[in-house]
């Protein structure tokens, strides 16, 4: 070999060499993962994974995660933020309100996407929804306006309703706006409001017991309270049963009026794209639902004896038979 092509030989190599150390130093991602466990977690977390699939990671390879779910116990959501903080995670994803204020008292440096929270600016998550701040970013679930919203759709399923109780989650931040804005509809629709706070999944069953003799006309259940348990509840206590999530009527609530949760699932991972890419939470604006689906599920109607009108299964975005 001549010494021209030596060098030129050695040069293209030099030229190369950055890249293969680049390859070599590529980082997988690791996300950790932060939710109130309940059946609507579920739906997120398939969601989710997916539509980071379609952006092009692929766990294991380009990212790693980390899932952990407090399985309806929500005094163990800040330990287990706190163990994502042990572990060096680059990002956490928090669902709902719970699982993101736990993520924020436990990190301030660590980016937290929250793929679905209620009034992140009222309960203190960010300082607004344009100008968010700190690490916190995502999306604001319309969760207390769609809880308002419910008690119109049950005077229009059940014209003859008078008074509604509305199951709070008391640890839950959210509950507040929550109560709020469902007493807002009430006086908007001259339904009286029975709010009822419930601490624990344990008070769940001794409420509906109390609520079988006062004969409500109907129920919102606070979506970070056990679904499937309230549900089930409902169906035995024969109390209509209304929240806003999809979730909820899946395990057998009459009705929700909820954001269309693929939507939002698919924009939380957008975010993540971005912050993993360089973007920082701060300089993301939070973002809210667009669409929302009304979905009614005949076979509890049926079971509780009730008669839908022909109008009303028209307007819905699904039934669920």
């Amino acid at each position: 070999m001549t010494r021209r092509k030596f060098i030129g030989v050695l040069g293209g190599a030099m030229t190369l060499w950055p890249l293969v150390v680049s390859a070599q130093q590529r980082k997988v991602a690791k996300v950790g993962v932060l939710v109130v466990g309940s059946s609507g977690s579920e739906q997120f977390w398939q969601l989710f994974q997916k539509a980071m699939r379609e952006l092009g990671y692929i766990d294991g390879q380009s990212i790693r995660y980390e899932f952990r779910s407090d399985q309806g116990q929500g005094s163990r959501l800040p330990e287990l933020a706190a163990e994502l903080v042990r572990l060096k995670v680059d990002l956490i994803v928090t669902w709902f309100t719970p699982a993101a204020q736990a993520a924020k008292q436990a990190t301030r440096e660590i980016p937290i996407v929250m793929a679905l929270a209620g009034d992140p600016v009222g309960t203190g998550l960010v300082e607004s929804l344009n100008r968010p701040g700190g690490n916190i970013t995502g999306m604001a679930g319309v969760t207390a306006e769609l809880a308002g919203k419910s008690v119109e759709v049950i005077r229009e399923l059940l014209p003859s309703t008078h008074r509604v109780v509305a199951l709070a989650n008391a640890p839950d931040p959210f509950s507040k706006p929550f109560l709020e804005y469902i007493r807002l509809a009430g006086v908007a629709t001259s339904t009286t409001i029975d709010p009822k706070m419930i601490h624990s999944a344990e008070e769940l069953e001794a409420a509906f017991s109390e609520m079988e003799k006062e004969r409500p006309d109907a129920v919102i259940v606070q979506p970070s309270l056990p679904s499937k348990l309230s549900a089930e509840l409902a169906l035995r206590y024969r109390i209509p049963a209304v929240s806003a999530v999809r979730g909820f009527v899946e395990e057998g609530g009459l009705l929700s009026y909820a954001a269309a949760e693929a939507d939002m699932y698919r924009q939380a991972a957008v975010y993540v794209d971005k912050i993993l890419k360089g973007a920082k939470p701060a300089d993301l604006p939070v973002e809210q639902p667009t669409r929302f689906e009304l979905i009614i599920n005949m076979k509890t109607a049926k079971a509780l004896g009730l008669t839908v009108a022909p109008a009303f299964l028209v307007s819905a975005d699904e039934v669920i038979e």
